[in-house]
């Protein structure tokens, strides 16, 4: 596909997976549109949408909420995709890609109830669409630490199959320069871990003065873990880069 002339606007365009999804957008030869609150666009309300949305071909969706309450999820998803949805289809884009989350359909976490809604919407909208559902990231260890109360290092016990952000970031732009396929294979990291481990190497290969401490996923949603709901499903893509090579990386 000839890149030279394509728009590809990336909702959450200055978070994690969103600005390097930005750098692939150039990297792929295509002109990239940060949506973000520091560009005067706020998805929750579509000011500023209409516009940034101009002459896009496709768009990106990789906006976030950092929430536990699945309340709060499910209204942030709703009021972000449809109005990326709405303002999509008035702009004539071609192709909405959606980034969810692997095991979001079967692990009843509260921010996972916001994702599924947000891929609800996405397939029954008025613009051709994908949905690539990802595992957690590699990131994702070290963004428990950052989150817990010092001198803890609250380490979730589950079993993931992490993948590098960059990679999934590479999958969205590729989906998005690519014909709507739906609902894409999931994408996954190279294998299986268990997430309280990769936590314990975070903090050991930063030399933080931390405490880990395993916390056991409870409930419906952790039966639902333990049973393997967090791992990609059959057909799965997998990604190269495994969890040493990024703390390595980083």
């Amino acid at each position: 596909m000839d890149t030279n002339n394509v728009k590809i606007a990336v909702a959450g365009g200055t978070g994690l997976v969103g600005s390097l999804a930005v750098e692939e957008v150039r990297r792929a030869g295509a002109t990239p549109v940060v949506i973000a609150r520091s560009q005067g666009i706020d998805l929750t309300t579509g000011a500023g949408l209409a516009a940034a949305l101009e002459g896009v071909d496709a768009v990106v969706d990789a906006s976030n909420v950092e929430t536990l309450s699945g309340k709060r999820s499910v209204a942030f998803f709703e009021a972000a995709t449809g109005h990326l949805l709405e303002a999509g289809a008035q702009a004539g884009v071609r192709h909405h890609v959606a980034l969810s989350i692997v095991g979001s359909d079967r692990v009843d976490l509260p921010y996972y109830l916001g994702k599924r809604r947000q891929e609800e919407l996405v397939a029954a909208g008025p613009v051709p669409w994908s949905v690539l559902r990802a595992t957690q990231f590699h990131e994702f260890a070290l963004q428990l630490v950052q989150r817990s109360p010092r001198p803890l290092a609250l380490a979730l016990r589950m079993r993931s199959q992490p993948i590098a952000a960059r990679e999934v970031a590479a999958a969205l732009v590729a989906a998005a320069l690519a014909d709507p396929g739906g609902l894409l294979p999931d994408l996954g990291g190279p294998r299986p871990e268990a997430m309280d481990a990769l936590v314990r190497r975070v903090v050991r290969a930063r030399g933080m003065r931390r405490l880990v401490v395993p916390v056991p996923m409870t409930g419906r949603a952790g039966r639902q873990a333990r049973a393997g709901g967090l791992l990609p499903g059959a057909g799965a893509r997998l990604g190269t880069e495994t969890f040493e090579e990024w703390l390595a990386r980083g």
